[in-house]
């Protein structure tokens, strides 16, 4: 668990697109996550 101000660990995850996205990729930015697990799901 990160603690309040602490950098996150670069990663790499799969687009909607099929691309692949690094967090490093938007160095400098503000990131939003967004986990919507029923989007991939059959629940």
């Amino acid at each position: 668990m990160l603690s309040e101000a602490e950098l996150a660990p670069d990663f790499d995850v799969m687009a909607h697109d099929g691309s692949r996205v690094k967090l490093s990729d938007f160095g400098g930015k503000y990131v939003l996550l967004w986990f919507y697990p029923a989007a991939d799901t059959p629940g």
